[in-house]
């Protein structure tokens, strides 16, 4: 294979027939080969950690969030199928019951893997079509090779969907990441948001009864009684407290067996993510503690002011890190390396700042029971001033520690 690609590397080098299109070879090489050069000058510092394994290694640490992904979405599916809804409602089910899963048991894991993965791999199929397409062309215009970094993008831009999600929004959604939330920055690593928090947060606003709607969290026709397609999170804002002695355990919600965005409602998937991320020194727990930090004091504030118009700010803390995309947002979101503060000061503010409003944001307003997504995306927009003004007073102290 590497004679094979070295023959063919030729037509794409300056001078060649494909010049132009030298980006697309030199992304499958280096997917499938270690880059056949390296800077050797004596400025550069050698690292085992380059952009490659680093992408790799997150991806790794979604895995977990992959396997709920569409086992939770079956296991809704097939539970709400079960108790009366149209088992031919949709294309999916009807795939499903075909390949002999005609039964829709919830107890059937098999079934539920398979069921929901009816729903979620068409999601990630366009995401990686479309976004790749669009990183693709913008090398070849600028001429430099394709990054890995959307590696990372569209695999968490699925897991923050619902499983109705229509796929042209879902093209729609993540062009509008790459293109806005990245590509026009410089590409990767010089991007102030995250894209695929970009992606999703273009989707709710443009279209909002799709991604948010109460009856797009379970891929199934959810018309008849007693099959709700609302989140816990939105019934608490309703309900608040009495929403989780009915029908639902604390355990249930850690697991992640309750309606949500594909790959969002398992707390349990995102802390072994968070494990493998802190482990290798790619996610930072500086972010993430002070992120549980800030949620915690915000929370047992709202408790304590108390209300009886806002069934929300009555839900105690450890309910609201099992519910919606707060564990999930605060592992794999909060802590991308680009967007997030870089300097180990600034990350204990960044990450706490993201913690209190998360909480702030689903509890004051009602009417958008969530928090993270936009928590997130504002304190993007802050993580460089953070930083600056760490860097400043380092600077200051330094001044003073040093002064003649």
């Amino acid at each position: 294979m590497r004679a094979i690609l070295d023959s063919l590397g030729e037509h794409f080098e300056p001078g060649g027939r494909l010049e132009r299109l030298y980006p697309l070879y030199e992304a499958a090489d280096t997917f499938l080969y270690t880059p056949g050069s390296s800077t050797r000058g004596a400025s550069h510092v050698r690292d085992g950690l380059d952009v490659k394994r680093m992408m790799v290694t997150v991806v790794v640490a979604l895995l977990p969030c992959v396997a709920m992904a569409m086992y939770n979405t079956g296991y809704q599916a097939n539970l709400a199928i079960s108790m009366g809804a149209n088992p031919l409602d949709t294309w999916q089910t009807a795939t499903l019951g075909y390949l002999g899963y005609a039964a829709f048991d919830p107890a059937d894991i098999a079934g539920c893997l398979l069921h929901g993965a009816l729903y979620y791999l068409p999601v990630l199929l366009v995401t990686f079509a479309v976004g790749g397409n669009c990183e693709a062309l913008f090398s070849i215009v600028r001429k430099h090779e394709i990054n890995e970094g959307f590696l990372v993008t569209g695999m968490l831009f699925p897991l923050v969907l619902p499983p109705t999600i229509p796929l042209w929004q879902v093209a729609l959604g993540i062009a509008f990441g790459v293109i806005v939330g990245k590509e026009i920055f410089g590409g990767t690593g010089m991007n102030i948001f995250n894209p695929a928090l970009m992606s999703r947060a273009f989707l709710f606003f443009a279209y909002p009864a799709q991604i948010s709607g109460d009856r797009v969290w379970i891929a199934a026709d959810t018309s008849v009684d007693g099959t709700s397609g609302a989140t816990w999170l939105a019934q608490a804002a309703v309900d608040g407290p009495a929403t989780f002695s009915a029908g639902v355990t604390w355990m249930d919600a850690f697991l992640g067996l309750v309606p949500g965005s594909m790959g969002e409602t398992s707390t349990l998937a995102c802390l072994i993510g968070a494990a493998v991320l802190v482990l290798t020194g790619i996610g930072s727990w500086r972010v993430m503690v002070s992120g549980v930090v800030g949620s915690y004091l915000m929370v047992q504030l709202l408790n304590a002011v108390g209300s009886t118009t806002n069934p929300l700010l009555n839900v105690p803390f450890e309910w609201h890190v099992v519910l919606g995309g707060w564990a999930f947002g605060l592992v794999f979101m909060a802590t991308d390396p680009v967007s997030s503060a870089h300097t180990n000061a600034g990350r204990y503010v960044y990450g706490f700042l993201i913690g209190v409003l998360a909480i702030l944001i689903r509890v004051i307003n009602p009417a958008f029971p969530e928090g993270m997504m936009l928590a997130i995306l504002f304190m993007n927009m802050f993580a460089s001033l953070i930083d600056h003004f760490v860097v400043q007073a380092n600077v200051k102290r330094r001044k003073a520690r040093y002064a003649a």
